[in-house]
């Protein structure tokens, strides 16, 4: 586990009161154990609020250069009662022994509380006090969604999806950002964080202006769904493609870990032909796999697609209780008509399907329309899943308070707009 700022013997948040009058009530925050952390998030109260693999503790070994700490609150997190937790990373600001604090899609947290004062100031409050300037989080509830159906007819010129009227919009997700921005937190800049490989989920450096995450992300429903309901909910093109890779002879088998070195041969040349660039090394997948799979075992799969005794493509899937991820995805520029991604990636539904999943949650998609942009090929893939496009509430951030880290904030959002 990373190194925390503040060891776990520090003294917990004081009991902080919520400020709505007679609904006022005491949370306690302080740092946990990774075993504490981990028991929460399986326990059915921690199930229910839908981690992803971003606030898992593992992801703390994953990531370099930044240091974390783990962070619950409720009556008694030394005892492991627990109601929300957090990963938090930091990192330090060059010169100074101050730290922007940023929570990837967290903290793990029930967003329907319409008290979220009773959590979140005292968060704020430990992160100030422990040497955050700035803090950066990632709330979970869904802002609008769209159907493939539903956007398909509807591409075009210069289109978007802020264009196309959405199937459905989360008052959940509209009520958390009116409560958001009233408590001075501002949403980040433009999206980033899309890419041509599936969304590698690795993040920024955050304080940069944009989303270190994908805001647009698309899912494929998986409860209440039989096999065939997933396969005729596939189009035309994709069920084609698939019974082709089949009469092709194309095997799908899970890898290990002496296969990332060709997975990553194979990124590369799917980031020249598509023309994206992750920045990920082979040591960095290897740490993932390795600290992501010590955690649980089968956390990170990586799935290969062979041909005629080749590996033509390659993707990673991660599990988290009831949700499963596509986080990569690689392939090679030859033997594309046999379709391996297609098969790829309907033995991961499958898998994620009998595993118990409720969602597959393809990860990153362009909000692009026009068919003439390139970007748009990944989203038109990923809609013939007949799966739905779902717009996250994004990154938010602010400063914890006071006019030096106002000014700090400032300058570190300028240092990374420089680097």
């Amino acid at each position: 586990m990373s190194a925390l700022l503040v060891p776990p013997s520090s003294s917990p948040a004081h009991p902080s009161r919520n400020g709505d009058g007679d609904r006022n009530r005491d949370v306690v925050l302080g740092p946990i154990t990774a075993q504490t952390y981990r028991a929460f998030l399986a326990s059915p109260h921690g199930e229910a609020l839908g981690a992803g693999f971003l606030q898992c503790p593992s992801w703390a070994d994953v990531k370099e250069g930044w240091r974390a700490q783990l962070l619950g609150w409720g009556p008694d997190p030394e005892a492991g009662e627990l109601t929300g937790v957090a990963l938090v990373l930091l990192r330090q600001f060059p010169g100074t022994r101050k730290y922007f604090a940023y929570l990837p899609e967290g903290p793990v947290a029930d967003w329907s509380d319409p008290d979220l004062d009773a959590w979140l100031t005292p968060l704020l409050e430990y992160l100030r006090r422990t040497g955050a300037f700035a803090v950066r989080i990632g709330p979970s509830p869904a802002h609008r969604r769209w159907s493939a159906a539903r956007l398909k007819p509807l591409t075009g010129p210069g289109r978007r999806l802020g264009d196309v009227l959405a199937s459905e919009v989360d008052p959940l997700g509209t009520a958390v950002a009116e409560r958001l921005r009233a408590r001075g937190w501002g949403r980040c800049g433009r999206a980033t964080g899309t890419d041509g490989a599936g969304g590698d989920g690795g993040g920024g450096t955050g304080g940069g202006g944009g989303d270190a995450q994908p805001r647009h992300v698309f899912q494929v429903p998986l409860a209440g769904r039989t096999t065939e309901d997933l396969w005729s909910g596939l189009n035309q093109e994709w069920r084609r493609n698939v019974r082709r890779a089949r009469k092709e002879g194309v095997e799908v088998v899970v890898g290990s870990a002496a296969d990332l070195p060709e997975f990553c041969r194979l990124l590369a040349l799917t980031e020249r032909r598509d023309g994206f660039r992750l920045g990920r090394s082979l040591a960095y997948y290897e740490r993932q796999y390795a600290a992501l799979n010590a955690e649980e075992p089968g956390r990170m799969k990586l799935y290969l697609a062979r041909h005629q005794g080749e590996i033509l493509a390659a993707h990673t899937m991660i599990t988290v209780g009831r949700r499963t991820w596509y986080q990569t995805g690689a392939s090679a520029d030859h033997r594309r008509e046999v379709r391996p991604s297609n098969a790829l990636q309907w033995r991961m539904l499958l898998d994620a399907h009998a595993g118990g999943a409720d969602v597959y949650d393809m990860r990153g998609v362009p909000s692009t329309l026009d068919p003439a942009e390139r970007a748009y090929g990944l989203l038109r893939w990923k809609l013939g899943t007949g799966g739905q496009v779902v717009e996250t509430l994004g990154e938010w951030e602010r400063s914890v308070g006071g006019s030096a880290n106002h000014a700090l904030h400032r300058a570190f959002q300028a240092y990374l707009k420089r680097r």
